[in-house]
């Protein structure tokens, strides 16, 4: 049970670097970070709230106050980064393997912290 509770930290934590980096991002270079989605067609005034979102995310993933609002914080993050993949992909720009990295670290953090924090 220690080595999974060690294995959904650390997953746990990655994943929220990552997303925190992505929405601190978002927030300082709102223009230019507004700029790439218009590139991928995505509206640009999506930005500023997918940020939000994303820390709110993270939060409810850290605290777990309430099952079904961290299973709605982890689909939404899985559905985030799926969709950035799909948006890297298209644009043929690298920035597809930290998006897939974020896929992994979400599985790991979701499937084991179902076994250490429930």
């Amino acid at each position: 049970m220690r080595i999974q509770k060690i294995v959904y930290w650390i997953a746990t934590l990655l994943l929220s670097a990552l997303m925190l980096y992505s929405a601190t991002m978002y927030i300082t270079n709102t223009e230019e970070v507004q700029g790439y989605f218009q590139q991928l067609d995505y509206p640009g005034y999506l930005v500023i709230p997918l940020a939000v979102a994303k820390i709110i995310a993270i939060v409810i993933v850290l605290l777990r106050s309430s099952k079904w609002l961290t299973e709605w914080a982890y689909a939404g993050l899985f559905f985030d980064m799926v969709f950035a993949t799909l948006a890297h992909y298209q644009a043929n720009d690298g920035g597809m393997t930290l998006s897939l990295i974020g896929i992994i670290m979400l599985l790991i953090s979701y499937f084991f912290g179902k076994v250490v924090r429930y």
